[in-house]
Formats: C-alpha cells, sequence, structure tokens
C-alpha cells in the first residue's frame, strides 16, 4: 500500500527525458573529417570538370553525413570546415581586394555550411526519413537562396546550378534555375544517404550517372531562322579599363571598321567617371548609332548613380537604368529606384550593371516586364585575377539558360560574351584582353521566362526560417530539462 502511494504522488517529470536519439548512426569526428575532404574535393573537381559536375551531388551527400556528427557544436565547425575549404580557395581575389578583411568575409560565407549542418542535425533529432527527404532539400535552397538574395553580405556564386555554366544548353538548368537544381541534387543526395549500408554502394553506382545524364542531356536547339536574325540587332563591344575619355570615339571606330553593320556598340561599367560627353553624343550622330556606356549620373551632396546610358542616333540620351544592386564596401553608388526596360527599335531589351546579372531578384523583374534580351556593361578589374574573371563568366550563360534570353556582356577586361537564349557562348573575348573587340547578333524573339525556382526558392526560404526557428525552440527545451 506504501509502495502504491508512494508511486502514485511521484511527479511524473521527476526524471528529466533523454534527449532524442539521432534517427542514423553517429558518426565519429574522424568519420567527420573523412567526409568533409571528400566533400571538399568533389566540389572543386565538379567546379573545375564540367564533365564531372555531377560529383556536386557527392560534395552535398557528404554535407548532409556530417550532420550526424555527436553533438551540435562538431556539425557546426565540420560544416564552416568544408565551407572554408570549398570557397576560400576559389575567392582567393578577396585577398587582393580587402587583404586580411578577406577572413572574416571567407568566414560568413563559409557559416551558412556550418548553419546548414546544425539544423540538418536538428531534423535528423526529431523527423523521420520520409520528411528528412523533404525538409532537407528545402533548408538547403533556403539558405542558399536568402544568403545570396536576401541579406546584406548576399553573394550567389557557387551556388550548385553554377557548377553546370559549361554544360549547356542543360534543360535541367533551363527549367529548374540555380537553385531548383540545388533542390534535386540534395533530394538525390538525401535519398542515397538513407540507403542501408550494404545497399549504398549499388545507389551511388546508379544514382551518380543519372545525375550526369540529366546534366548533359541536350534536346534540340535549333539556332534562329533567318527572319528572326534580320529582325534582331547586331551588338559590338571593345573591353577598355579606364580609358580615357578622349580616346573613345578612336576605340569605337576601330570596332565599326570590325563590325560594320552593329547596331548597338556597347562600352563596360565605369568608362565614363560622369555623365555621356558630348563627344560620344557627336559620334553617335555622325554614325547613327546607339551606344549604350557605363558613367555616373551625379547627384546631390557628392552621390551619384551607377547608370548605364544609351545614346541614340540623333546623339540624345534615349535611356538610363541605374544599377540596382551596388557592390557593398565600395563606392558603388546609390541603389536603383526603379527597374525598366529600353523599348528598343528591336524590342524590349533589359539592361544590368555588372553584378546586377548576379542576382535572381533583379533579373526576375527585368523578365516579368516582358524582357526579350539582356545587356550588361560590366567592370572587372584586371588586378582581380583571373579566377575571378573566370567565376563571374559562369553568370550569363547559366542566366540565358534560365529565362531563355540572350545576353550581351561586355567587360572591362574580360570575360565578355555573347550568348544565345539556351546558354551557349557565340562570342567571347579573352582575359584580360584590353581593345579585345567582340560582336555578334543579339537574337530578339519571344519574352524570356521564369524558371521553376522563381517560386520554389522563396518558399523554401520560409520553410527554412520557420524550421530554424522550432529547431531553436527544441534545444532551448533540450538545455532546460538537462540542467
Amino acid at each position: 500500500m506504501n509502495a502504491t502511494v508512494h508511486a502514485a504522488t511521484t511527479p511524473v517529470f521527476a526524471t528529466p527525458p533523454t534527449p532524442p536519439k539521432m534517427r542514423v548512426t553517429e558518426i565519429t569526428t574522424m568519420q567527420g573529417l573523412a567526409f568533409a575532404g571528400v566533400a571538399i574535393a568533389a566540389f572543386h573537381l565538379a567546379y573545375s570538370f564540367s564533365v564531372l559536375s555531377f560529383l556536386m551531388v557527392v560534395y552535398l551527400f557528404c554535407l548532409f553525413q556530417i550532420s550526424a556528427l555527436a553533438t551540435p557544436r562538431n556539425a557546426f565547425y565540420m560544416g564552416l570546415l568544408v565551407g572554408l575549404g570549398a570557397i576560400a580557395p576559389r575567392m582567393d581575389f578577396l585577398w587582393k581586394i580587402f587583404n586580411t578583411v578577406a577572413i572574416p568575409l571567407w568566414l560568413v560565407i563559409a557559416f551558412w555550411h556550418g548553419l546548414f549542418v546544425v539544423l540538418a542535425r536538428q531534423a535528423r533529432l526529431h523527423c523521420s526519413p520520409k520528411l528528412l527527404a523533404i525538409l532537407i532539400p528545402l533548408l538547403w535552397t533556403g539558405l542558399e537562396y536568402f544568403r545570396s538574395e536576401i541579406y546584406f553580405l548576399k553573394f550567389s556564386w557557387f551556388n550548385c546550378g553554377y557548377a553546370l555554366a559549361e554544360n549547356l544548353p542543360s534543360p535541367l538548368l533551363g527549367l529548374l534555375g540555380v537553385y531548383g537544381v540545388g533542390w534535386v541534387f540534395m533530394t538525390i543526395a538525401v535519398l542515397v544517404a538513407q540507403l542501408p549500408t550494404s545497399t549504398r554502394t549499388a545507389g551511388c553506382i546508379v544514382a551518380l550517372p543519372l545525375v550526369s545524364l540529366l546534366i548533359n542531356l541536350s534536346l534540340p536547339t535549333p539556332f534562329p531562322t533567318e527572319a528572326t536574325l534580320r529582325k534582331s540587332p547586331r551588338v559590338a563591344g571593345i573591353q577598355l579599363e579606364f580609358p580615357l575619355e578622349s580616346e573613345l570615339p578612336a576605340h569605337l571606330d576601330k570596332v565599326l571598321k570590325k563590325f560594320p553593320t552593329t547596331d548597338i556598340f556597347v562600352l563596360s561599367e565605369y568608362t565614363l567617371d560622369g555623365p555621356v560627353p558630348a563627344a560620344l553624343k557627336n559620334w553617335c550622330r555622325t554614325n547613327a548609332r546607339h551606344l549604350v556606356v557605363g558613367g555616373k549620373a551625379p547627384l546631390p551632396n557628392n552621390q551619384f548613380y551607377n547608370t548605364a546610358f544609351v545614346v541614340g542616333p540623333t546623339g540624345e540620351i534615349v535611356f538610363e537604368q541605374v544599377k540596382n544592386v551596388p557592390i557593398q564596401f565600395f563606392a558603388d553608388g546609390l541603389p536603383a529606384p526603379e527597374r525598366k526596360l529600353w523599348h528598343s527599335p528591336w524590342g524590349k531589351l533589359g539592361l544590368a550593371v555588372c553584378y546586377d546579372l548576379n542576382y535572381r531578384r533583379v533579373i526576375d523583374d527585368f523578365i516579368r516586364l516582358g524582357a526579350q534580351a539582356l545587356i550588361i556593361p560590366t567592370m572587372d578589374v584586371t588586378d582581380w585575377g583571373e579566377n575571378q574573371h573566370r567565376l563571374h563568366a559562369r553568370t550569363a550563360p547559366v542566366r540565358s539558360a534560365e529565362y531563355a534570353v540572350p545576353i550581351f556582356r561586355l567587360c572591362s577586361s574580360g570575360i565578355s560574351q555573347l550568348t544565345d537564349r539556351h546558354g551557349r557562348v557565340l562570342a567571347s573575348a579573352s582575359f584580360p584582353g584590353q581593345e579585345e573587340i567582340l560582336g555578334g547578333t543579339l537574337t530578339i524573339a519571344n519574352a524570356g521566362r521564369l524558371p521553376l525556382d522563381h517560386w520554389l526558392a522563396p518558399l523554401a526560404t520560409i520553410a527554412a526560417f520557420l524550421f530554424s526557428i522550432w529547431a531553436f525552440v527544441q534545444s532551448r527545451k533540450q538545455v532546460l530539462h538537462t540542467t
């Protein structure tokens, strides 16, 4: 009787509950280091060799496996290690620009890898395998989109989809977009990771060739008809880094001599240190041509807009577009008050200045407005190095494939490109390539279209935000129960 009474009066929660058990076998620190090493190697191989771009799945697989480490602290630092190992060597140009300040910048970008691993670990503790297969890709996609497009230090390079830049035309990228490609790759990685250990090798043998097939699958992509080409403008430009203003007409004469049928001439961002001078207006009037040139529109209090000016064949400014996303930590002007299209004689053209092309939220707006092609005056300083220029050169082909629009990207020192609506590079100029000239036809057909991730990525960001709050609350409860 006394034992019964004692049992009945004992508080239900007298003994703190044990923390939830990992749904998979925990890995050791040495195993985590092995996964980290493979992840870093897979990332660099995928970015260095187009035939190995399918290894991005291995990179994501290993990153997910690291989330099985025993403690959140170990998981975070191991994810941070992967981020640093993958990103810092390819962003060595930050050291050239900022010196020691590059270290915290590398850490900021690598932080998102650590955060993903910690959140994935929390998901492993509480979610069923089926729910994990849905949740983990959403977490990855949401974090990629947030750090690339939304927060202050946004930087979109190194998203999984950019590894496909040299595999174009690719229907996978065109259908899903860069964030959608990451979602698919992470889904495959999680599904393989959930296979029993005895069949995981067989799963990899099946999954990796399948991913390679998806990446390299080429559907018929015919070149435009003669009728379409006749209605499209011919574009040309010359790579010049901080040229003397007085020499610009002579440089344009060289371009005209090489491409005498050019309709639109293009010069890079910051070709001018102010508005368009009379000499360039006179050149356009004399030759009856259009010119797109980067310069500055002055504002009060020594402020300015980093602007792409369009000079018409009468010598008048017919259109202006301000840079939408000025580069952080640089004197790069104030952000654009609006985005609009140039209703040119050939169709609706979007003008985005330099790094604007890196941001899907910017280009999405141009496409929604009905853009049929994009012209991108760009400043890439020679001192930043060839690595930076080659990384930046992935952007134009990827954007063309995503939005099904041609792009003419004219850089100050390479690598300038003319792409078609499938992402094929039709013409390019090398790095540093001073005074190199390129040109071709900017094929204008239908308006562009948005890839599926234009809604998937924001939705995934909301899901990642909500899960992060829930995971934080759960971790605090666990701490309180164990103290």
